[in-house]
This record gives C-alpha cells, sequence and structure tokens, in this order.
C-alpha cells in the first residue's frame, strides 16, 4: 500500500508555484477589486459631473427667472398705484412715469430694464445695452413689433452674452397699447460660474477619487491578509511540518476558512503521525524477526546440496525483506523535516567521488562526461544514495559494450546530476510509471527489483525541492538527470 506523501504534494505544489507566483497571484486578486473599484468610482465621477451641471443650471434658471417675474411684479404694481391716483395713467403722463419707473428700479447684474413707445425705443436700464438688443438687431426688431406678454429664450452667437432670457408686458394708457415693457437677462455671466462650479467639483471628486483608491487598497489588503496567512501557512507546512495552524480572527467568512484549514490540517497530521508511527512500529517488527531467522539461518550446518540450496535461497529473501524495510523507512523519513543533513558541497570533487563510486558497480564503458565547477548546500550521502540508484539502475539495462556516462553542472540557477546510458531505453508509455512505487514493468516486460530505487531517487531530490527529469529514446539509451533549485537550496540550507 502506498503512504501518504503529504510533503511530496506541498513540495510539487510550491514547484509549480513558488512563493514568488503564489504572492503575485494575491496581488493579481487585490489589484483586481482595486481595479473593479476604480471603474465604479469612474462611472459615478463621469455621471456625478453631468447631472451636478444639470442641477446646477436648472436651479440658476429658476433663480433668472424670478428674478425676472420680480421686475415684472414690480412694474405691474408700479402700473396699478399710478392707475389709482387722481392723476391715473394718461397718455401725457405715460413718457414721464416710464422714466421714474427706470430711474428707481436698480437691476442685477446682466438684467436690463427696457421700454418701447409708441413703436421706439424709448429708454432702459442701465443706459448700456448689450449689441445683441440694441436698436439695429433682430431682436430689438422683434420687440418693437411685439404688443403682448411674452415668456421666451433667444439664443446668441455671442460668447460674451450668450442665451437671453426675457419676459414682456404690453404699457396700456386710457385703454390702448401703447408701449411694451421688457426685462431680459444675459446668461453668459451663470454659465461661466457653472462652468467654474464644474471645474471645482471635478477637482474636488479627483482628489477624493484619490483618497477612496488609496484606503481601497489598504482595505483591499486587509481583506486579503487570512488568504495570505493561508499561503504563508501551506508553504510552511511543505518546509518544516504539520504543526502550523493559521490564527483564527471574527467570525465571518474569512474565519470559516481559516478554521476549515485547520481542521483539515488536523486530520492530516493525525494520519501522518499515525502512518509514520505505523511505518516505525511495522519497520521495528519486522526486523527482529529478519534478523533472528537469519541467526539460525547462520547456525545451521546442511549435510546436503539440498539444504544448501534452501539455506541460500532463505538467505536471499530475508536480505531481498531486509532491503525493502529499509527502503520504506528510507521514504517515510523522506517526508520528516530532518530527513535532510545540508552542508556545503563541492560540485568538482563530489562529481569525481561519485564516478568512482558508479564505476565499481559493474563492468562497462564509464564515462566522467561533466564533473562541474562551484558549490552547493544539500546532503551529499542522500544525492549519493540517489546517483548510485540511477547509476545501478543503468547496468539493469545495459551491456558491457555499453556507455555510461555522468556529470554534474550548475547551469541558470540550478544544480544538474545526470546519469546517461546507451542501453535499451524506455518507451513513452512507460515513462511516467517507473518512478512509482513497486513499479517493476518496463517496456512491458517485469525486470528484477523491488520497484524502489526510481521511487527513492524522486524523494530525494523532492527533499531538495527538485524534481527529476527522463529523457529515454527505445533502441538510443536514457537519460536521468536530478534538477534542484539553487534558491531552494540556499533557503533549505
Amino acid at each position: 500500500m502506498k503512504s501518504l506523501t503529504i510533503k511530496s504534494l506541498t513540495t510539487k505544489r510550491v514547484k509549480a508555484k513558488p512563493f514568488s507566483q503564489v504572492r503575485r497571484i494575491f496581488w493579481e486578486t487585490r489589484t483586481y477589486i482595486f481595479l473593479w473599484y476604480l471603474a465604479v468610482m469612474a462611472v459615478f465621477i463621469g455621471l456625478s459631473v453631468p447631472i451636478f451641471s444639470i442641477l446646477i443650471l436648472r436651479t440658476v434658471n429658476a433663480r433668472v427667472e424670478e428674478e425676472l417675474t420680480e421686475e415684472l411684479e414690480a412694474f405691474d404694481t408700479l402700473i396699478d398705484e399710478q392707475k389709482k391716483t387722481k392723476e391715473g395713467l394718461t397718455h401725457e403722463n405715460l413718457p414721464r412715469f416710464l422714466k421714474y419707473f427706470l430711474s428707481v428700479r436698480l437691476p442685477e447684474d446682466d438684467t436690463f430694464l427696457i421700454t418701447i413707445l409708441d413703436g421706439d425705443f424709448f429708454s432702459s436700464s442701465p443706459r448700456a445695452l448689450p449689441n445683441t438688443v440694441w436698436e439695429s438687431t433682430e431682436l430689438m426688431s422683434y420687440f418693437l413689433e411685439l404688443n403682448k406678454s411674452e415668456r421666451n429664450r433667444y439664443k446668441t452667437s455671442d460668447p460674451n452674452i450668450g442665451e437671453i432670457m426675457y419676459l414682456t408686458r404690453p404699457v396700456i394708457a386710457e385703454g390702448q397699447i401703447r408701449g411694451l415693457f421688457v426685462v431680459l437677462h444675459t446668461t453668459a455671466g451663470e454659465r461661466q460660474e457653472i462652468l467654474e462650479s464644474e471645474i471645482t467639483v471635478t477637482k474636488v471628486l479627483f482628489i477624493v477619487l484619490f483618497f477612496a483608491l488609496f484606503l481601497a487598497w489598504i482595505a483591499s489588503g486587509k481583506i486579503l491578509a487570512p488568504l495570505r496567512s493561508l499561503s504563508t501557512t501551506a508553504l510552511a507546512i511543505s518546509e518544516s511540518d504539520l504543526s502550523q495552524r493559521i490564527p483564527v480572527q471574527g467570525t465571518g467568512e474569512m474565519a470559516e476558512v481559516a478554521m476549515t484549514f485547520n481542521k483539515m490540517m488536523d486530520r492530516l497530521e493525525a494520519a501522518f503521525t499515525s502512518q509514520q508511527a505505523l511505518i516505525n512500529d511495522a519497520s521495528h517488527e519486522l526486523r527482529t524477526p529478519i534478523t533472528i531467522i537469519d541467526c539460525y539461518l547462520e547456525q545451521l550446518e546442511p549435510d546436503s546440496e539440498e539444504q544448501k540450496k534452501i539455506v541460500k535461497l532463505l538467505k536471499d529473501e530475508l536480505n531481498r525483506m531486509n532491503r525493502l524495510v529499509n527502503d520504506l523507512l528510507l521514504l517515510a523519513k523522506a517526508e520528516r523535516p530532518d530527513f535532510l543533513n545540508c552542508e556545503i558541497v563541492e560540485i568538482g570533487t563530489f562529481t569525481e567521488e561519485l564516478y568512482t563510486k558508479a564505476t565499481t558497480l559493474a563492468k562497462r564503458n564509464w564515462s566522467l562526461e561533466v564533473k562541474g565547477t562551484g558549490r552547493i548546500i544539500a546532503d551529499p550521502q542522500r544525492l549519493t544514495q540517489a546517483f548510485l540508484n540511477l547509476a545501478h539502475n543503468a547496468t539493469k539495462y545495459t551491456t558491457e559494450d555499453d556507455v555510461i556516462g555522468v556529470g554534474a553542472t550548475l547551469s541558470k540557477g540550478k544544480f544538474y546530476l545526470w546519469v546517461r546510458d546507451t542501453g535499451e531505453g524506455i518507451d513513452t508509455a512507460h515513462q511516467k510509471k517507473i518512478f512509482e512505487r513497486f513499479e517493476r514493468n518496463v517496456n512491458g516486460r517485469r525486470c528484477e527489483g523491488l520497484g524502489l530505487g526510481l521511487a527513492i531517487v524522486k524523494a530525494i531530490a523532492s527533499a531538495h525541492q527538485g524534481w527529476v527529469e527522463l529523457k529515454s529514446q527505445v533502441g538510443i539509451g536514457s537519460t536521468f538527470t536530478i534538477v534542484i533549485p539553487l534558491e531552494c537550496l540556499e533557503r533549505r540550507g
């Protein structure tokens, strides 16, 4: 039964997405939230400015119309008061009355009072009228012919005047329409004030947007802090032990995620501890009878050749069982944080030692291809064990005439240790399976051994935060390469 490989799983995850990439994912999530908030705020500002313009324009127009109405009501009131006097409002005193009214009324800025008598311009207040409403203009001609009350607007092309809002009232004396009273207002000043207000509001909104985005960035970081804690804890678990937990704060969704993760880790730690205890106890209990049986076999003195063969067979099986127990125990220890004893390793000397040890395994055309230079931080004994497993594996699928090349080098931030042979090679269908435990089927045929050699190589590489690469072609040969990133070696060291 395959053992629970928690560390190997987390190691693969870290290799696929190292800390920088995992952190980048959370930064992308934070940026994603930030950009959505920016988009919402941009839409809000984009709608706020025109809505503000429309509202303030309506307010200004209402105020101007109210001022015009007040001027017109003041004119009507004074007319009524004049009619109630003994003199009344006659044809003779009408001009004097109009001059008196214009002299006592002081209109607001950009507001003009105009009187027309008998079809001609009579007087105005203030006296200086805009060019658009002067005597020779189209608008004044319209007023000279008008003899009824009217509320309207007149658009001009002059930016200094803008749109003209006006109210008119016929001037009646002794039952006859003698003229026209006009109160008008040029809106250029209001339009300029509205434009300045829009600019001010836009500046304020952008300042508010800046601070809102700043606060949103901080808030999103606070929101995602439990997720970053989850990532940090998961990475700490992969590199140390299973006792790490996420601190639970509050009662919200993030707290539920943290509690769920902690409960999952409790179950994994319990399963892992139980597995370790089972393997340790089983290996101890298995070694005891193996040792006892081996001792008794040593004391036997077989009388015949048949008995000698049986004793030899039993010793071979005991040796195989002993290797199996040792290999299983090694694989179980590979998942523990104290599996490696790292130290500084000089690559050139280390490679020469590996080559010398490999040449004693079998008679082959051994070749030291590259011995490399430099230093790394690693466990030399474990690397030697993995290398010799690869070298021994190469001898099983080659003949005396085949070449087995070994080498090691540093390149692009990685340490490479390889064994290359010109043996029978491995077909594509079996290249991934051969790293599984107890896998002994290669190219469709069952091979010698326990099927744990390459699994041990993979476990040792994973313990160094590395992996094993295989390039093979049937009939040409295979190359097994242990690849370990230097940053992982330095962090572990």
